[in-house]
């Protein structure tokens, strides 16, 4: 029996200049709503410094945040989808503000803030940077980054009951590699097609960039607590 290859469509034909246009909005729409969202993420956890909000615990904290995510992916492509996109970045920067409180307690807190933020914002442009420009399909690394986010989670979780330092250390480094590796691969999925849905790359690139932040503050804090 004859089989035949498909090639994909090439960027000069009709299906190619149609793709490079779907794929230029979906990245258009996909900074457009994570720098809304980052912003009021931001403002959030700012009125949780301000007014000295509580922490609302761990277990609230993984059952919300879980939680405002399957509700994201069961309407990622409705109208209603927006407003859970906001929802669920609210609450992560409400979770934040407590935190971000405790540094401010500590000598030096504002510069370690300021020093993982900057960080942040270095690493997403380098590696966004790296997926647009270098054209290179990252989609292979989506297996193990993953399998790693799963593994540092439970490590993480250990680390917390148990009280011990060294592990929870070496999570936060282990976390800020994978995430940094996870906007480099959300990235290259838009780019080469692999995700359509701007809220959904929204949503991947949001939570990388937060689990970031937060594993390089712990990272920071604990260098300065050392000094």
């Amino acid at each position: 029996m004859e089989t035949r290859t498909v090639a994909a469509p090439a960027w000069g034909t009709s299906a190619g200049r149609s793709s490079l246009i779907s794929t230029h909005r979906v990245l258009r729409n996909t900074y457009a709503l994570l720098s809304l969202t980052l912003l009021f993420s931001a403002a959030v956890a700012g009125a949780g410094v301000l007014f000295n909000w509580p922490h609302p615990g761990m277990l609230v904290s993984l059952i919300g945040t879980f939680g405002l995510l399957f509700l994201v992916h069961k309407l990622q492509n409705r109208a209603a989808a927006i407003p859970a996109v906001f929802a669920l970045t609210g609450f992560m920067g409400y979770t934040l503000g407590p935190v971000l409180n405790a540094y401010l307690q500590l000598p030096g807190g504002a510069q370690t803030i300021a020093m993982a933020l900057s960080a942040t914002g270095v690493t997403f442009l380098a590696m966004s940077a790296w997926a647009l420009q270098s054209k290179r399909d990252f989609s292979f690394l989506g297996g193990f980054l993953f399998a790693g986010m799963v593994i540092a989670l439970l490590a993480g979780l250990v680390g917390f009951f148990f009280e011990i330092p060294a592990l929870s250390l070496a999570v936060a480094g282990a976390v800020a590699l994978l995430s940094a590796g996870l906007i480099l691969f959300e990235t290259s999925r838009i780019v080469h097609g692999g995700e359509t849905n701007y809220v959904m790359a929204t949503v991947g690139l949001f939570v990388s960039i937060y689990n970031l932040f937060t594993s390089l503050l712990a990272l920071f804090g604990f260098g300065g607590q050392s000094e």
